[in-house]
């Protein structure tokens, strides 16, 4: 048997397969099993091996002998303006640690300059870290972390605020600073672009890099922002194949796809701009062309607001919203079937719990609101007389156009605000319910 390196040395190795011997050189990372020889190949990707079938394993290079050196000072253009990049967390701004092989994050200004000199040709960087989790962790308290580091970026002379977060709730995030910004009919000191990477930083697919200095460039020299629409955008890959980035409106995207680079979508309505690259240069088009609000400071969010969510289906049962109500929670929301519809009805005689269910909704003391379970498309409950029982039991959320998780966000920011719902809920406040849907 072979002796077994440590973590992070770079090895050859020889490993008999059912098609012969074959090499494979990488750096040693933690095994995927017991019994497992693991490395992390240079393209980024995880080869095992079983132990028995390794037949010799060359060192190239220890890990004592790589140290870690610090990036050198970079110096930036006062020339250029001036960009705040707020780290929350995901893979955009990480690196392999090679003593474990893991991705972890790296996010000093010398070292994004050192990694992406081009930074150093579109604005000046100044870098901030409000924490470093995954996406899915993210609350509310977090957004109104995200909202006051912004502010205080556009305080202290930034035009552009770059927020880097994992990509499975940055739609959430993106919503919620544009609420506070600009859900009372103002808007925010400078652009705020979203951004994050589908594919992790050491893998040759990432699109981290593109990511980036796409969202700086449009921070740094996108058009003025209006806050209709563009209170904050997501900026990330438009197809997949590198040198085009689309920009959504950030209370209109969604993330659509788990794994793919263009995995964001626009929700009824058109994206609001592109940036190329074509490995010189990047540049811009936008379709932003609106009067522009005053600039205001922001609203922060109730942290001790709690929204239950429920999926309308064959298992949506009148105890589950009963539940809610003595669980103090303050509002529900169900994503409703088709345009908003919930099992109510009883045409057969043998669904008693469709009757329990409306007659629990209408004795509710905290609001139902229904959100799009199709994603695209408006909630409209005057098309079927069902729609119409539903606005008769109290049910809000007819003419709502934007996706389910605008709403959600949207649902906390009007009652942290002390709105009423049923007067706000389908106001078009900033951008997130268009009159024109884009079908």
């Amino acid at each position: 048997m072979v002796d077994i390196p440590g973590l992070g040395t770079k090895v050859n190795v020889i490993v008999l397969t059912h098609g012969g011997q074959t090499i494979h050189s990488g750096t040693v990372i933690p095994p995927a099993a017991d019994g497992f020889f693991t490395i992390k190949l240079g393209n980024g990707y995880n080869v095992s091996s079983s132990i028995k079938n390794i037949q010799s394993i060359e060192i190239l290079e220890n890990p004592h002998s790589r140290e870690e050196s610090k990036s050198p000072p970079v110096s930036q253009s006062s020339d250029l303006p001036k960009i705040t990049i707020i780290h929350t967390g995901g893979t955009i701004a990480s690196k392999v640690d090679y003593a474990t092989g893991a991705v972890v994050a790296r996010f000093e200004p010398e070292e994004l300059l050192a990694s992406l000199p081009e930074l150093s040709n579109i604005a000046q960087i100044h870098a901030v870290k409000i924490s470093n989790m995954w996406s899915d962790d993210v609350r509310p308290q977090h957004w109104n972390q995200m909202i006051q580091a912004t502010q205080s970026a556009f305080d202290d002379g930034s035009v552009g605020v770059v927020i880097t977060h994992g990509t499975d709730t940055m739609h959430y995030s993106s919503a919620a600073l544009a609420y506070a910004f600009s859900g009372d009919g103002g808007r925010p000191g400078g652009r705020i672009v979203f951004t994050g990477s589908q594919r992790s930083s050491d893998r040759g697919s990432s699109d981290a890099s593109e990511n980036l200095l796409s969202a700086v460039h449009w921070a740094a020299h996108g058009p003025e922002v209006s806050g209709v629409s563009d209170a904050t955008v997501v900026i990330m890959h438009a197809e997949s194949d590198d040198g085009h980035c689309a920009v959504h409106s950030g209370v209109l995207a969604r993330k659509c796809h788990s794994t793919k680079r263009d995995a964001f979508q626009s929700i009824n309505g058109p994206t609001l701009g592109q940036v190329k690259y074509d490995g010189k240069q990047f540049t811009h088009t936008s379709r932003i062309d609106l009067a522009k609000r005053e600039i205001e400071s922001p609203k922060i969010f109730d942290e001790k607001i709690r929204i239950a969510q429920f999926m309308a289906g064959p298992y949506l049962q009148a105890d589950l919203l009963e539940s809610a109500q003595k669980a103090n929670y303050s509002a529900i929301l169900i994503h409703g079937t088709g345009l908003g519809h919930l099992p109510i009805e009883d045409a057969v005689g043998n669904a008693p719990e469709n009757t329990e269910l409306a007659k629990v909704i209408q004795s509710l003391n905290i609001p139902v609101i229904i959100a799009n379970q199709c994603i695209n498309g408006p909630i409209d409950l005057n098309v079927y007389s069902k729609g119409r029982s539903q606005q008769a039991l109290g049910i809000l959320g007819h003419g709502i156009n934007g996706s389910p998780e605008g709403l959600l966000v949207k649902v906390h920011w009007l009652l942290s605000q002390q709105k009423s719902l049923s007067n706000s809920l389908t106001e078009n406040l900033c951008g997130e319910n268009p009159a024109n849907l884009d079908f």
